[in-house]
């Protein structure tokens, strides 16, 4: 049973700001009986069509025609994208790609509005390492990187690494440079600081018996090892407790990443997880992380790059709602509903490459209940995202705003700044703010979420903002907000290295699976692997001959 709210009670103002903010934010910021004044708009994924693909679809909708196509891609996030350039990169053109949301992308989806960029999620990645050669060509290709190094490390254009300041912390109003609170911290705080991050800089110099690193991004180039396979059995924090690091400053630090990779708290989070967040972007021999590449509309600049190489052959507000595998003589049959017109459509083609969620997979494709893959293992997270447009930058206490700016007092992951890589420090700016619902279920529940308003969503976003910048409704001209409902794969302890998981990448006949949850871990690096992955597969099997650039030596 659900504790906190009913679900069939509505959810009052404190109900909503204590479940999502905290009481004490709840009873101590912005609690009066004002709502926004600005302008702006809410914005859902097409929940409403998926719940028809769960709940089924009348079996009397068939078209009375198909398309035939050699290969048709379901889904049009990053996974879909990049297996579509892949096949287009070597030469196969027959193919379409189906998605069910009015512009592709998915999570790593950029918006504009009044001259502004931003993202709607994903909004960086870090500098790619030697062993990644699919992402450096496809970065190479963007013109973002400019030549390899003489070990096959990327040289990345000066104006696409983060502009200094990067980042900052603010905490009881004050802002300080870095995301580790380190103002105040004790002897005790920073040793344990220390081991911390030898510990992970260990995992990032240490190889396997195969001279794998035990970390790597796509997690493909990682060990399987032992080693690191049993971290997957225990949580983040049991992990951290048997280490006897109890620093609070610690324990937030890695909260917090696990709030912003996996929108969950550490006591969820694999321990595997936990370590690949920091040891996976440590290069070796170096002790800090990667550089980021970031653009102001975020990796919906990769999604627009993509999108523009294979855009004849994108096929958008198609639900895709059943896939029938074929035979040597049959081929395999994939049906969608037009969202605009609600009429049927049909494919037939040879290969499917399903780059959907898993959680999908069992209510479209036909067999897969009974194929032996466990779809109900792998389970999803929602996100709310907000780009709040200002007139003028806020004036602050303390180091200046940055790139990426974290309230620590707070349970958002707070913003980044859509202008910063502009160069323009002063005048309106865009804040995209980020809210993983990591806590939420236990108190209200999604139907809940689903019944509030623009204004509801707006509240809290001004609510949390107001921690950090008191005055920031006088500086708000608008509020838009993005609900993201199943939005991230999560890797709880036992998920990344079970079964299910690993079954779920093969194919199964004629059907080809991508998608960032089937590395357990929703970055774009592993939505890209994937997708470029499953178009090999296809290529191999239709006896085209190419280069793979999905190279998995490593080391």
């Amino acid at each position: 049973m659900r504790s906190g709210v009913a679900e069939s009670e509505t959810l009052n103002r404190r109900q909503l700001l204590t479940a999502l903010l905290g009481w004490q934010v709840a009873n101590s910021v912005g609690c009066g009986t004002s709502r926004p004044s600005a302008a702006g708009e809410l914005t859902h994924t097409r929940f409403d069509v998926g719940h028809l693909l769960r709940d089924g679809v009348d079996a009397s909708l068939r078209p009375q025609t198909y398309e035939g196509v050699g290969v048709t891609i379901v889904g049009g996030g990053i996974a879909g994208l990049a297996a579509a350039w892949r096949l287009k990169r070597a030469g196969f053109d027959d193919f379409v790609l189906a998605e069910l949301e009015s512009s592709p992308g998915g999570t790593a989806r950029g918006g504009k509005r009044n001259g502004f960029r931003f993202p709607w999620g994903a909004h960086y990645i870090p500098v790619p390492m030697a062993e990644n050669k699919a992402l450096i060509d496809l970065l190479t290709e963007m013109r973002v990187i400019e030549s390899l190094s003489e070990d096959g490390s990327p040289v990345v254009s000066e104006q696409y690494l983060c502009r200094e300041p990067e980042e900052r912390i603010c905490s009881q109003g004050r802002w300080y440079e870095g995301l580790y609170p380190q103002h105040g911290a004790s002897e005790e705080d920073l040793r344990q600081l220390a081991a911390f991050r030898a510990e992970m800089n260990r995992w990032a110099d240490m190889r396997d018996p195969s001279g794998r690193r035990m970390f790597a991004i796509p997690m493909a180039h990682g060990s399987d090892d032992e080693l690191v396979r049993k971290l997957d059995q225990m949580s983040m924090e049991a992990w951290l407790n048997e280490r006897g690091w109890d620093s609070p400053r610690l324990r937030w630090l890695v909260d917090y990443s696990c709030r912003d990779d996996y929108g969950l708290p550490p006591d969820r989070v694999s321990a595997w997880a936990g370590v690949f967040y920091f040891a996976a972007r440590i290069a070796p021999g170096s002790e800090g992380s990667q550089e980021v590449i970031t653009w102001p509309e975020g990796n919906g600049r990769i999604v627009d790059y993509l999108n523009d190489a294979v855009s004849g052959q994108v096929r958008t507000g198609l639900g895709v709602f059943g896939v029938a595998g074929g035979d040597q003589t049959n081929p395999t049959t994939v049906l969608a509903v037009d969202t605009a017109t609600q009429k049927p459509v049909g494919f037939q083609s040879e290969q499917v490459l399903f780059a959907a969620p898993q959680m999908m997979a069992k209510y479209v494709i036909d067999g897969f209940s009974d194929s032996g893959r466990d779809a109900s293992a792998f389970r999803y997270g929602s996100w709310l995202v907000a780009n709040v447009h200002l007139k003028d930058r806020p004036v602050d206490a303390g180091f200046p705003m940055a790139w990426d700016n974290v309230i620590r007092e707070s349970r958002s992951l707070g913003y980044v700044t859509a202008t910063h890589q502009s160069g323009i420090d002063h005048g309106p700016t865009v804040l995209t703010w980020y809210y993983p619902f990591a806590d939420v279920e236990a108190t209200i529940t999604r139907k809940q979420m689903l019944q509030l308003k623009w204004a509801d969503w707006a509240d809290v976003v001004l609510t949390d903002l107001r921690l950090a910048h008191p005055e920031i409704d006088d500086l708000v001209s608008r509020i838009d907000v993005m609900c993201w409902g199943h939005a991230m794969i999560q890797p709880l302890p036992g998920f990344v290295w079970g079964d299910a998981r690993q079954q779920a990448a093969k194919p199964m006949g004629s059907i080809h699976f991508a998608g960032t949850d089937l590395s357990g871990v929703a970055l774009l690096e592993e939505a890209f692997f994937h997708g470029v992955r499953a178009a090999e597969e296809i290529l191999s099997v239709r006896g085209i001959v190419d280069q793979p650039l999905n190279d998995l030596r490593n080391g």
